[in-house]
């Protein structure tokens, strides 16, 4: 019987398949809510695939948040293309989407036809309070560390003044608080690091 090679990986170990990425963020897109999507995300890639830390999982978030498109989408995108390059990329993205328009043209068509029965629109209003509920839950679970550190929080209530109070564009706000946050964040090797001493000699 031969003997297993060393250094060879594990099953466990081996990047999922196409396949399955496909299928985890398609069921992501199905069961998945609103504002409550990144925290369905959050739960399949870092609880319970462990595809992700949650280090990393807040990294690739942030990223998402600062590009184009939709916050999820694009940490899909970022998820898949660890994984497995382009093709997980891609799967991943498409994954997430196609359930979500599935479902979106089959209640667009019923909202065009029922919208104006009062039913429906009691419906949608508590659709509007549960999305504010989902968001509320989302900010805690992923950011609830940030609102205990007095660093995190010179940036937040910021941001939440010029977005949220005096409708400043995000754009603007990103290029007035990210200069400070990466200097105030900088790694502590950069923090440290003092000029090399001078090889003149003295007079």
């Amino acid at each position: 019987m031969p003997r297993p090679i060393a250094n060879e990986p594990s099953a466990a170990d081996a990047p999922p398949s196409i396949g399955k990425i496909f299928t985890a963020f398609a069921m992501i897109g199905v069961s998945s809510f609103g504002g409550g999507l990144v925290a369905y995300l959050r739960d399949v890639v870092v609880d319970r695939e462990k595809w992700l830390t949650g280090d990393e999982f807040l990294g690739a978030l942030e990223i998402g948040q600062t590009l184009p498109g939709l916050n999820s989408t694009n940490v899909a995108v970022i998820v898949g293309r660890k994984l497995r390059g382009p093709r997980g990329a891609a799967a991943a993205a498409l994954g997430l989407i196609l359930p979500g328009v599935a479902i979106l043209i089959v209640l667009g068509l019923l909202y065009v036809r029922f919208h104006n029965n009062p039913d429906v629109a009691a419906a949608l209003a508590g659709v509007a309070a549960a999305a504010v509920g989902l968001l509320l839950q989302v900010t805690l679970k992923i950011g609830g560390r940030s609102f205990l550190r007095p660093k995190d929080l010179m940036f937040i209530i910021p941001t939440f003044l010029m977005v949220g109070v005096f409708h400043v564009s995000l754009a603007a706000t990103l290029f007035l608080l990210a200069p400070i946050a990466i200097w105030l964040n900088r790694p502590e090797s950069l923090k440290k690091k003092t000029p090399a001493p001078s090889s003149d000699p003295e007079p």
